[in-house]
């Protein structure tokens, strides 16, 4: 987990800097484990990065037991967005989007916390339903749909939740990205109550080497729980199709497999892996100890001591929705968020940056 300073940051998505008279758009994720910037400019269909900001802030750790955020935790994730709130601000953005997820959804004190958010950074977020952010997230990996495919499940596994998103992905191919975003072809999506974080914490009261097997028990019970699972079961057999994966998760276990020395986003994003090769992976990584997860390249010490939660979650994917592949996404919520915003016909308001502190509006909930 995070220490009680700021988390990891990472910016390895940047930009040459921005297009001359372009529009520029910014999207916020505050979510249960990380809080995530990317700034883009729009750039005929889709868009150009100029910068990125992740960070390891922890909002959720102890809310299982307390159901609450924590001081420490509000004060880490208040710390990452002064950062992103200065990025956004040297830039002069004009249209800025910023959400909040599980986390502030479960805690009491989360709507709270999102006032005082506004009122020591101007940055205004809007607490999405899990609705909401399974189809954003969705959104954002439009185009890792296989064009042999028919339906697509897309896994958005997170700190609080776990999102499933089952697409037609015939019609979100012939549809392109302007019509998903005008009308996302979705057949139903779920939201299992079960996260690294929660995951994690809820075991971590357990001996190491017994707490993977308890971990993953716990979350097929709950991937069997969501009403379409069935269903979702027996099209994946019946039809050619394949998963996506979106999180941390799934991009530091597509390293794993790669055999990077250090993360890189362009050999990871839109990867392949057979379910062979990733439950190869997961049982390597989950065999090692919190020294041997931190001793690889693409985890690291910070991502360690939930990467056997991961596992297990991504591993009750597999066993409840059998596929022939997964295929990788280094993106999600942020770009979900980024095509919302440049294909809707509605234009986000302006911000003026006259005043010292002035606020960041987010767009309009679509």
């Amino acid at each position: 987990m995070a220490d009680k300073k700021s988390g990891r940051r990472r910016n390895n998505r940047s930009g040459a800097g921005p297009v001359r008279g372009a529009r520029l758009y910014a999207a916020v994720d505050l979510g249960t484990n990380n809080c995530r910037l990317l700034l883009a400019a729009k750039q005929g269909g889709g868009f150009r990065v100029l910068d990125s900001h992740s960070q390891i802030v922890a909002l959720g750790e102890g809310l299982h037991e307390t159901g609450a955020l924590s001081d420490a935790a509000m004060a880490r994730a208040i710390d990452a967005l002064q950062i992103i709130r200065t990025k956004i601000r040297a830039q002069r953005v004009a249209h800025v989007r910023c959400i909040a997820t599980e986390a502030c959804r479960q805690a009491r004190n989360g709507r709270s916390f999102v006032e005082r958010i506004h009122a020591e950074t101007g940055l205004t977020f809007k607490i999405i339903s899990a609705e909401e952010e399974a189809r954003l997230a969705t959104l954002g990996c439009h185009d890792l749909i296989g064009e042999d495919t028919v339906r697509a499940l897309v896994v958005d596994i997170g700190g609080g939740s776990t999102e499933l998103c089952w697409v037609d992905a015939d019609a979100a191919l012939k549809s392109g990205l302007a019509g998903f975003v005008q009308k996302p072809p979705i057949l139903g999506w779920g939201s299992i109550k079960t996260g690294v974080v929660t995951l994690h914490e809820h075991f971590r009261h357990l001996p190491e080497q017994d707490a993977f097997a308890a971990m993953l028990a716990h979350a097929r019970t709950e991937m069997t729980r969501w009403s379409k699972a069935v269903a979702v079961r027996e099209a994946l057999a019946a039809n050619p199709s394949h998963l996506i994966g979106t999180s941390g998760t799934v991009t530091c276990l597509a390293g794993v497999h790669l055999g990077l020395k250090e993360y890189k986003r362009n050999r990871v994003d839109g990867v392949w892996l057979t379910r062979t090769e990733s439950e190869a992976v997961i049982r390597k990584v989950s065999a090692l100890d919190l020294a041997g997860r931190a001793a690889l390249p693409t985890i690291g010490g910070e991502r360690a001591p939930l990467m056997p939660a991961g596992c297990a979650i991504l591993q009750a994917v597999w066993d409840t929705f059998p596929a022939a592949r997964m295929r990788i996404g280094d993106r999600g919520l942020r770009e979900g968020l980024l095509n919302t915003m440049m294909h809707t016909t509605s234009k986000p308001r302006r911000r003026s940056w006259n005043a010292p502190r002035a606020a960041v509006q987010a767009g309009a909930q679509p």
